[in-house]
Parts: structure tokens; sequence; C-alpha cells
């Protein structure tokens, strides 16, 4: 069996090859850039005036003037104007342009205007104070986006500003779904006492829409023949499929030997790990990606958010997500020689640090105790006892 590192890597270097497409600017959100995105003009591309007040000149202020004629008004939107009169001043409105002439803007709190007479009431004035100067942020051709990057709203903004109307973005997968077993029965029926509702693809669909990837949901009965002829046809439509069931040891598992007679090439079964031991991972000829996940609720769990969905960010184009951390609030004993993941509560303490409290649950099928899991900690196998205290890494959930 392989580590779970060496399982991770293996899934990393078999990852899908999605093309690039051209969608609109209001459809990019929650996409991944596939441009660089550079400045069309200087940021801000004019001096900007940052606060509401009048426009002078410094070294009038500094020469002991404190009152001032006003000459005119400048909104935000206009064109620039002139303050051609020495010891005079304009009011300036917030984002305008900074009058040609004048360098410094006292904001209206720090003012009286009386019959025309603006009067400075402060002493602290400092010469281009309360103007944002041409191209401080960002110069002409300056890059702002680079690929790679998830599209959110400020993204979206960025782009609107140097007048993207369309962004290049990652294609999304065409992922199929696939629950197995003659006890699930529909969510809308009444299960008989042998059976059970389908719950986990509803789970992992889930999952996948936090990336912006929908996906379509199928169910096979444990039938050698059907289950061949339906994985066929679904391999043919999709990019990426994921089975949940089918793939431990029982005699009604057959999801490992149809995939092989159907060409897909298996390059990891089982890992050194509880819960999820037998994740199934394997590649078809022309670039099918195929996940067979365990079928208790918590083992897929685990392994949509230790495995699945970091395989689908950087499938995407997406850097790795960083690996959080968290510090055990209660001592663990995990005896067998396997990566154990704990599923734990974390929290922020008020020092900022992050810690973990355990919720073991009863076991792989205790579907239940989810609803109170926010991550999964990752308990080295070289280990038996696992301390208050200690630090480890966490797989978050939410």
């Amino acid at each position: 069996m392989l580590s779970v590192a060496d399982a991770f890597a293996i899934t990393q270097q078999h990852r899908l090859h999605l093309p690039a497409e051209t969608v609109s600017l209001t459809s990019a959100l929650g996409r991944v850039l596939r441009q660089t995105i550079r400045a069309d003009r200087d940021f801000p591309p004019f001096n900007r005036v940052a606060m509401d007040g009048i426009a002078i000149r410094f070294t009038d202020f500094a020469n002991g003037q404190r009152t001032f004629p006003v000459v005119g008004m400048q909104r935000a939107g206009q064109p620039q104007q002139t303050l051609s009169q020495a010891n005079s001043c304009l009011e300036i409105m917030t984002g305008a342009m900074l009058s040609i002439g004048a360098d410094t803007v006292i904001r209206y709190e720090d003012v009286t205007i009386t019959d025309g007479q603006a009067t400075i009431e402060i002493e602290d004035v400092q010469p281009g104070q309360h103007v944002h100067r041409q191209a401080t942020d960002r110069r002409s051709g300056d890059e702002l986006l680079s690929a790679g990057r998830l599209i959110g709203p400020a993204e979206l903004a960025v782009a609107a500003s140097v007048g993207q109307t369309e962004l290049s973005v990652t294609s999304l997968p065409r992922v199929a779904l696939i629950s197995t077993g003659d006890e699930l029965v529909d969510v809308s029926e009444t299960p008989l006492p042998h059976q059970i509702r389908r719950s986990n693809t509803y789970l992992l669909q889930a999952a996948l829409a936090s990336l912006g990837v929908t996906a379509t949901l199928h169910h096979i009965v444990d039938d050698e023949t059907i289950l061949a002829d339906r994985l066929s046809a679904i391999l043919r439509e999709n990019d990426l499929l994921i089975l949940s069931g089918g793939v431990s040891a029982g005699k009604a598992d057959f999801v490992p030997d149809v995939l092989a007679r159907l060409g897909v090439k298996k390059h990891f079964h089982k890992i050194e790990q509880r819960p999820g031991k037998p994740l199934w991972f394997g590649t078809s000829a022309d670039g099918k990606t195929v996940f067979g996940l365990p079928g208790n609720p918590v083992s897929t769990v685990l392994c949509a958010y230790r495995y699945v969905m970091p395989y689908l960010r950087t499938s995407l184009g997406l850097p790795p997500a960083p690996v959080r951390y968290a510090r055990l609030t209660t001592s663990f004993t995990f005896r067998p020689e396997l990566t154990y993941f704990l599923p734990v509560r974390v929290s922020s303490e008020p020092d900022g640090h992050s810690v973990a409290h355990p919720l073991p649950g009863s076991g792989s099928a205790d579907f239940a105790n989810l609803l109170d899991v926010n991550a999964f900690m990752e308990l080295p196998a070289k280990a038996s006892v696992f301390n208050a205290g200690e630090v480890f890494p966490v797989w978050p959930t939410w």
C-alpha cells in the first residue's frame, strides 16, 4: 500500500488538461484566469483628490495666508480646471482631478466658508495632502492580475477598470458522480429496512460547487454487466468520474475490475490510512480520470477533501491551497501503523491560534457526526499517542 504522501503525489502527476475558453466579464466570477491583465493607463490616471474641501497652493498657506477667495468648483467627472489666481482657492470634490496650479487639499471639516471666503481653521497642513498622486498605485503596463488567479469580486472590478469585457478562463471539467450499491435508494423514496437513501453524491456535488464545478448524478446497481455498460457510457461523456462505493474487498465490489476492462489504468488502490483505505485512482489513455471513493460516508468526505478537491484545484490552474495547522486540545491514541484522519472541530483562540477538538464518532459510517466536524486532523503513522498541545495539519471541510 502507498503512504498518504505518495498517493497524493500520484494524483497530482495526472491532473486534467483543461483548455482555456473565453467568457463575458459578468460570467467570470468563480472561474480561474488564464491570461495576464495589465494596466491600460496609470492608477490613478491623474492626480486624484481624496477629500471634499478646497484646493490651494501650499506656498500661499506657508506665506501666512489663511483666508482664500473661492473662485470656482471642481467636481468629480469634470474636465480639469485651473487655479490661475494666486492666494485663491477652488472648492473641490473627492475623485476630481486636482486643478492645475493647486497642489494641496484642505478638507471641509477644517475650513469655514462664508460669503465666498474660505478660512482655514488648522495650522497642521502638509504640502500635497489629500492628493492621490498619479501612478502611485500602478503604472501603465504593470501586471494587475496573473494567470492562475481565482476571479472574485475584486478581480472582476480590476478587469472592468481596464476595459476587459471578456476574459480567458479555464474550461470547467465535465464531472459525473456515481453511487453504487443495491442498498441505496433515491432521496424521494422510502427505504425498506435493509436500504438507505443516497447521500454521498449530493455531498460531493455541493463540495465541487465551491470550485464552480457542476456535476451530474448517477446510480448503478451491483451488477457487473450493468456497471460496465453504464460506466463505459459515462466515461465517454465526462472528463472526471468520482465513484462512491464498490472499491472495497466485498464480493459485490466490481468497480476495480470493471474499470480495468474499460481501459482505465490503475495508479493505486488502497492507502495506508484510516478512514478511506480502499481509495482507488486511475486514468484512461484519452485523458479521463477516475476516483473510486469508499462508500462509507466519513471515508467519502475525507477522501474528497484530502485528494479530490486538491486535484480539482490544480487541474483548474489554481495553486495548491496552503496547508493549515491546528493544536490538538485533547490527547488521542491510535495504535495501528496507519495515518489517521481524526474528525475535529477547528476554532480560533483569542491569541490567534487554531485549536482542534476531537470528534472521533463511531466510525466511518457515522454520517451524523459530520454535522459537528469541520476538518480532519492528519495524524502521522509513526506515532500512536498524540498529546494535547501538539500541532498537526488539518484539512478543512468548510
